[in-house]
């Protein structure tokens, strides 16, 4: 779309993943250029380029204030991680309509340079949730004199690494179980259920290996099951809001009265699933390993064992790394953006 003279304006970042996709992390520095392409000469005011991070948290629910009267209440929350404006061409202020101070730009492709750091304070992962998101991007403003400025905005996506290789991740997660059934004036006998994982800390692609053991003494028929549940979690004005969702699951053999099951590492991969959360004030994303048996009839017995989701892996022989450039392993597909240009 032509406005005016200017053909397009678009924003590339220097720092782009094998997926082409933008990412940094905390301390890192942005960079990359606004790319003008006009087809006749031009009278600008200024270019601007306005980079910002926030966490952002928004849900309504519906209140009875009696007498059949009905509202909806609001409830939003926000943090603010950096705000960062540059003027790569031009002067600060635009609210004047003079000729003075203008720029001229020839007709063809012209390119600006930017860059600037982000703040050295734990930054949260770019997430988007039911309820809220995180979100970081650039923000390019073409002001021209008695015309609306043109503006375009492109996310980059953010990770706080959170390295598996600390003795708390690497630590085994294990848990026993033990129920009696019920029924009328009989009891049956108990079933029992014990279950481990190697340790806490996994990363999108990997495959937990769960041994457990499942006895079946009661006289109904059981499945043992294995599921892995995110738990996204928003914080507002002191109330918070819970969305959990099933990631993945594995199932084992129906286990008839008296029979006994064991899982010598039964494998449940992980999908690309967005990292924990665990430092962001109104958002977490938490996630856990539910081991259980689905009993027909009843409550299922279950154990949960907690997980973390991590984004830079396990590494045997001691190598580790915590920089973006060299975690070339690093999936963003779970990210569910297309991070795209958006012409405002």
């Amino acid at each position: 779309m032509v406005l005016g003279k200017v053909k397009s304006l678009t924003i590339s970042f220097d720092c782009l993943n094998d997926g082409n996709v933008p990412v940094y992390s905390s301390g890192d520095t942005v960079s990359g250029r606004v790319s003008l392409e006009i087809t006749g000469e031009i009278r600008v005011k200024s270019l601007k380029i306005h980079a910002r991070g926030n966490a952002k948290v928004r849900w309504t629910e519906s209140r009875n204030a009696g007498s059949n009267t009905a509202y909806t209440q609001n409830y939003t929350e926000e943090v603010e991680y950096f705000d960062h404006k540059d003027v790569l061409l031009g002067h600060e202020r635009d609210d004047d309509s003079s000729e003075q101070g203008l720029h001229t730009i020839h007709s063809g492709r012209h390119e600006y340079a930017f860059s600037f750091e982000l703040p050295q304070i734990p930054l949260a992962t770019s997430f988007e949730g039911r309820h809220g998101s995180v979100r970081y991007w650039v923000k390019a403003e073409l002001h021209r004199p008695w015309l609306l400025p043109v503006k375009l905005k492109k996310e980059f996506t953010v990770f706080e690494h959170i390295d598996i290789n600390t003795p708390s991740l690497l630590s085994p997660q294990a848990g026993t179980k033990e129920k009696t059934l019920c029924c009328w004036l009989c009891t049956s006998g108990p079933i029992s259920l014990s279950a481990k994982i190697e340790r806490k800390g996994y990363t999108p692609g990997e495959s937990i290996q769960i041994f457990a053991e499942i006895e079946n003494c009661s006289s109904r028929m059981v499945v043992p099951k294995a599921t892995i549940y995110q738990t996204q979690a928003f914080y507002a004005k002191g109330k918070i809001k819970e969305v959990k969702q099933l990631v993945a699951n594995v199932r084992g053999e129906s286990l008839s009265s008296g029979k006994t099951e064991t899982w010598n590492g039964k494998q449940l991969k992980i999908p690309p699933v967005s990292p924990s959360i665990l430092d962001c004030s109104i958002i977490r994303v938490e996630y856990s390993l539910m081991v259980y048996v689905d009993i027909p009839g009843a409550m299922d017995l279950f154990l949960n064992l907690p997980l973390v989701i991590g984004t830079i892996p396990l590494h045997p022989f001691g190598s580790r790394t915590s920089s973006v450039s060299s975690q070339g392993s690093i999936n963003v597909n779970w990210l569910g953006l297309t991070l795209p240009e958006r012409r405002e």
